[in-house]
């Protein structure tokens, strides 16, 4: 089988560390496997990096940041390459460029536009691992870029897609995805498969197991990916476009939540053509991602227009809001950036009705206001107040009874009023 397995920050943290990830590499080969790497940065290398950079220039010019930047990946490459050749494991050590990763120019938020693997294949057909700097690509110029935080999944997925990988393994300091936050919930259950689709939602709502592009990219080139422990044994959990077999799908897969959410509400504005464009194409062209967006029905030709943003987008979005408003003729601006958001996951939930008026009937006996709601056939996400989040999580936990065993929890929601 051909592997490509990435390792995050925590693996690769320390030279121990290293040396187990180097075990974990050569179990793989000894097992018959062919394995191409994808490391990120020691733990808390990037931030101390970013540190430096902005104790020069507050706003880091973008090229020279992303000089700076992808040097974490590649200490780590070279650390690992270095350890297995010292165990007599040949292998190769290479930057985004030397991998073929060649990115848009976007030095911070760069996309991966297509990748020469004539290398990586030349080594694999040699018998040598290759080491590849995750995060990193280079642009037509042939200047380094930068994918984003945690852009080393999407490097992995990339790699495993171009060369064919049947697996690409992300080790982490999880063992898998859980139905929710273990540290929220303590009985918080590992589950064995999910699909794409379910991982995707959990990705963009705020689930940190994986980055969201690295889901996008690995459904769109259909790359099985698989979650595991860097630091302990097991299956992990494998993301599929296979749904679970055998049995029932579950109605609710996990929760996800979101600290990091804003919430801005334009209020009386005139109700007319495009003034959703109006308001969001600025916001759009900053670079900034909207979330959730609620308009509310015209009363007197007056509508509220309300949605949310990442927390660390908040006052440059409250700038922009101001400026906007004002040529609208909007009555007022209220602003919020101590919420969360609170989903539920499942592909299971299209075919059962219920789900939403259980959520719901739950929050509200614990007293939680909820502020917004957004649905989609497999989610339903609801804003509430910060304070409330690990409350709603729990609750939600227990009311779809989480933490049993996949077919007990079939057996024991039932969201009819009337069961017996």
């Amino acid at each position: 089988m051909l592997l490509v397995q990435k390792f995050g920050g925590t693996s690769m943290g320390s030279l121990d560390r290293i040396a187990n990830v180097a075990s974990k590499v050569i179990q793989a080969r000894e097992q018959g496997h062919q394995v191409v790497v994808v490391v990120s940065a020691m733990a808390g290398e990037t931030d101390r990096l970013i540190h430096m950079a902005q104790a020069i220039q507050s706003d880091p010019d973008a090229r020279e940041y992303a000089m700076l930047v992808s040097t974490g990946e590649q200490v780590s490459m070279a650390l690992l390459a270095m350890t297995l050749l010292q165990r007599g494991v040949p292998a190769r050590s290479y930057t985004g460029y030397q991998a073929g990763i060649h990115t848009s120019s976007a030095h911070k938020k760069a996309r991966i536009l297509n990748l020469d693997c004539q290398a990586i294949q030349k080594d694999l057909a040699a018998g040598c691992v290759p080491v590849i700097a995750g995060f990193q690509g280079v642009d037509k110029q042939g200047d380094i870029t930068t994918l984003g935080r945690g852009g080393s999944d999407t490097s992995a997925v990339a790699v495993a897609a171009a060369i064919r990988a049947q697996e690409c393994q992300i080790f982490t300091d999880v063992e898998g995805v859980y139905t929710t936050d273990p540290r929220v919930v303590p009985q918080a259950r590992l589950l064995e498969k999910v699909t794409f689709e379910e991982m995707l939602e959990m990705a963009s709502l705020g689930a940190k197991v994986l980055q969201i592009r690295a889901v996008e990219f690995a459904g769109k080139h259909n790359v099985p990916i698989r979650v595991l422990s860097s630091f302990k044994e097991g299956k992990g959990t494998l993301i599929t476009f296979e749904e679970n077999s055998g049995l029932e799908q579950a109605k609710v897969s996990g929760i996800a939540f979101n600290r990091n959410e804003a919430k801005i509400t334009v209020r009386g504005i005139p109700d007319k053509p495009g003034i959703a464009a109006s308001i969001l194409s600025p916001i759009s062209q900053a670079n900034i991602e909207v979330d959730m967006i609620i308009q509310n029905v015209p009363v007197d030709g007056i509508i509220d227009f309300t949605f949310t943003v990442h927390r660390d987008d908040f006052l440059k979005t409250v700038e922009i809001v101001e400026r906007v408003a004002k040529k609208l003729g909007a009555q007022e601006i209220s602003k919020d950036n101590r919420i969360a958001k609170l989903s539920l996951v499942g592909v299971g939930m299209r075919s059962h009705a219920g789900i939403a008026s259980t959520m719901f009937t739950a929050l509200g006996m614990e007293g939680i206001n909820i502020q917004l709601i957004a649905t989609s056939e497999i989610k339903i996400s609801v804003v509430v107040d910060e304070k409330y989040l690990e409350l709603g999580v729990r609750t939600l936990h227990s009311a779809f009874h989480l933490d049993l065993d996949r077919q007990e929890a079939i057996e024991e929601f039932d969201p009819r009023p009337d069961r017996e």
